[in-house]
């Protein structure tokens, strides 16, 4: 059952396979449009996928996959610099944004995705 932002999945209940529990999320709507998206070309239901991944957490006993925090490159990484490199970075971005050098955010990604998309 779908809800816009609501995600509403029937789960497996145990060895029978018989899906009996429910489970309603709410997430972002974009990311589960997206992940629709490749689900669908995928030919795996919502539900399916997140039976998989739940039957996977009690396979390995725990997350079955790496949760990190990213690393960012030194060149941004802020806690790898002096407060000059700072200061600096942040006269440059707003010269570009006085300049005219920057752009919207939301096109932006809008662009990547159109230009990305499988």
């Amino acid at each position: 059952m779908r809800n816009n932002n609501v995600v509403t999945i029937e789960l497996n209940g145990g060895a029978i396979m018989e899906k009996t529990a429910t489970l309603n999320l709410r997430v972002n709507p974009t990311l589960k449009q997206d992940a629709e998206s490749v689900l669908e070309r995928l030919g795996i239901p919502m539900s399916t996928a997140v039976d998989m991944f739940l039957n996977q957490i009690v396979l390995v006993g725990g997350i079955p996959f790496a949760v990190t925090l990213p690393n960012a490159p030194e060149s941004i990484d802020a806690t790898k610099m002096s407060e000059d490199q700072i200061h600096a970075k942040i006269q440059k971005g707003y010269e570009a944004y006085k300049s005219g050098r920057t752009q919207n955010a939301a096109e932006a990604f809008s662009r990547f995705r159109e230009n990305h998309s499988w």
